[in-house]
């Protein structure tokens, strides 16, 4: 449907990831990073939060290999559930889900903690485990930076995790309007052509008829909206549609079936199948949620 990474990147960029990513770590100290799911790169590095250990580590190539592994593992088993890993260091780091409809898209992720008070036992484990990668490092700073990492009881951990949890679900529901809406420094072309969609959406939309609207060739036209919304035109102008029927089921006079050709679908079952698609429940669900929540 679109690529995940282009998409992620975008609410990487969005002001609601940055409030919520500034937020998160000032009252936790914990870094937060939202990542494709296709991404295994150390979702901190370089980040203010980062944990002078792992840091230390990333430099490395024996232990970034390490790390590197865990982010992977932390891919495959945080596919439907928050997971947490424990690396070879003896710490934890977290992922949750965030989901897009019915399609994993990513990562939230957490971590580089301890969740129970190291020892010197185990850091004297650790160190040969680096010894036997080829990984040196200074004793001294490597000892005070283990052990200056942050420790979180069962309950602080748990309390981060379910405040990521929430989040991931805020972003699944928000993440089509920041797609809609996003104006990520884009030419005046793509604004003329969003606004262009928005105003004829009930209409049928072809990409050649939107290309002439704003006065270029329809090769140019889909590479250019492909780069700067992250959708291609289809796509964009499903979601379009689908922003406006969930504004419109807001009215339990409208029929769905009113609502499907009112915003420019011909088909009430087409309708029905992209509005699950995007939203992760079928207009009548999404209807019925908000009316319990009224």
């Amino acid at each position: 449907m679109f690529a995940n990474k282009n998409f992620v990147d975008i609410l990487t960029h969005s002001k609601i990831y940055q409030d919520y990513e500034r937020a998160f770590t000032d009252a936790t100290g914990l870094p937060v990073s939202l990542r494709p799911v296709e991404s295994w790169q150390l979702p901190h590095r370089g980040k203010k939060s980062e944990n002078g250990f792992c840091a230390m580590m990333a430099e490395r190539s024996g232990s970034c290999a390490a790390c590197l592994r865990m982010q992977e593992q932390l891919s495959r088993t945080a596919r439907i559930e928050p997971q947490s890993l424990t690396c070879f260091s003896g710490m934890s780091d977290t992922a949750v889900p965030v989901r897009l409809g019915d399609n994993l898209i990513g990562f939230l992720q957490t971590g580089q903690v301890f969740r129970r008070k190291p020892t010197e036992a185990q850091f004297s484990r650790m160190s040969k485990q680096l010894e036997k990668w080829g990984v040196e490092t200074e004793a001294a700073e490597l000892h005070k930076a283990y052990f200056a990492t942050r420790v979180l009881s069962r309950r602080q951990h748990e309390a981060a995790v379910t405040l990521l949890r929430i989040f991931a679900m805020h972003l699944s529901t928000v993440s089509n309007q920041v797609l809609v809406g996003q104006q990520n420094a884009e030419p005046p072309m793509i604004t003329r052509a969003k606004e262009y969609i928005g105003k004829n959406q009930g209409e049928a939309l072809s990409l050649g008829q939107v290309a002439r609207a704003v006065n270029t060739s329809t090769f140019y036209f889909c590479k250019m909206f492909k780069k700067f919304t992250g959708l291609n035109f289809t796509d964009y102008v499903s979601r379009t549609r689908i922003e406006k029927a969930r504004n419109l089921l807001l009215n339990p006079n409208l029929r769905v079936s009113e609502i499907a050709f009112e915003v420019g679908f011909q088909s009430l079952t087409h309708f029905n199948r992209v509005f699950k698609k995007i939203v992760g429940e079928s207009p009548t669900e999404y209807r019925g949620e908000v009316a319990s929540a009224a």
